[in-house]
């Protein structure tokens, strides 16, 4: 990604590029915890995705638009894997997700030396067409990012299908004994919150870097779960989030080209993670309150 940091209005266009892996896969994993379904293997979810992204773009040559379809149809089949061994198996969903970020990591680099004969990085791509403001190129996928937020927002709090699916994150016996198909619900959740890291992953391997590379991820899917907890589980809140959570990695990115590769520039690298602890600590003294069923499965009497 070019990037020319003028003054701080590019510095903010760039915190809103880079805010957009983060918030894609914030928002999905929102709605899957409304539903009771975690999974922190967003990390491997978008690694996976960023792969199969630029793999499906070079080997087929159909451009970007082919790639984001892969990437979105790979997250929404691991999420929905995810979601029947978590619902229908009654499997531990921190081990599930675990396991999807070994794989992933390992499985990448294998993929990445079996393509192109290397285990760094692939070819590079061209980009989604954009438009370039204040020296920082915009991809069409920030406005939507920021739509998708509002979307599920609205969906989750404006009508009877969001109410139902967050009847299923608190009480999912009550809800069933309303009505609700408590395991539809969480499965279809869990596939939406797979398709948004897989569309994460897509946009950072073809619009952000423009290149797949080794744990590319760099622990944004963790940042990413860092924000939902941040936010509160409310997605416009996730939206603020994910854009302080981008502006932290658009600083660093500023000080860096600044310091020119110096020492400090190494220190310069942990911002976005010290963001990251700082979000953390606050949610640990604000102490949000989280689904009830979070994270438990559901067996029925």
């Amino acid at each position: 990604m070019e990037v020319v940091l003028e003054d701080l209005t590019s510095l903010a266009l760039l915190a809103a590029s880079a805010m957009v892996p983060i918030t894609l896969a914030s928002i999905g994993e929102i709605a899957s915890e409304r539903a009771g379904i975690v999974n922190i293997g967003l990390e491997g979810i978008m690694l996976a995705s960023a792969w199969a992204a630029v793999a499906v773009y070079i080997l087929t040559g159909w451009g970007p638009l082919a790639g984001y379809l892969m990437g979105a149809f790979l997250g929404l089949s691991i999420g929905i894997l995810h979601g029947v061994v978590s619902v229908y198996l009654k499997g531990d969903q921190i081990v599930t997700g675990v396991g999807l970020n070994i794989f992933s990591a390992g499985a990448t680099v294998v993929g990445t030396y079996m393509l192109w004969g290397t285990f760094s990085n692939s070819p590079p791509v061209e980009p989604m067409p954009g438009f370039v403001i204040a020296g920082v190129r915009i991809s069409p996928m920030v406005p939507l990012s920021l739509a998708a937020g509002v979307a599920v927002w609205l969906f989750l709090y404006r009508t009877i299908a969001g109410l139902r699916l967050r009847s299923c994150g608190e009480d999912p016996r009550s809800a069933e004994a309303m009505g609700v198909n408590v395991a539809l619900y969480q499965v279809a959740a869990a596939g939406f919150a797979g398709l948004m890291a897989g569309l994460a992953g897509a946009y950072l391997s073809i619009d952000y870097q423009g290149v797949f590379a080794k744990n590319m991820t760099a622990g944004r899917g963790f940042i990413a779960l860092a924000n939902v907890a941040f936010s509160g589980w409310n997605p416009l809140a996730a939206l603020l989030g994910g854009y302080v959570f981008g502006f932290s990695e658009a600083l660093a990115i500023y000080l860096n080209i600044s310091l020119e590769a110096t020492a400090a520039s190494n220190l310069v690298n942990t911002i976005p993670y010290i963001a990251t602890l700082a979000a953390v600590t606050l949610v640990a003294f604000r102490k949000p309150r989280m689904p009830a069923w979070l994270g438990r499965p559901y067996i029925k009497e």
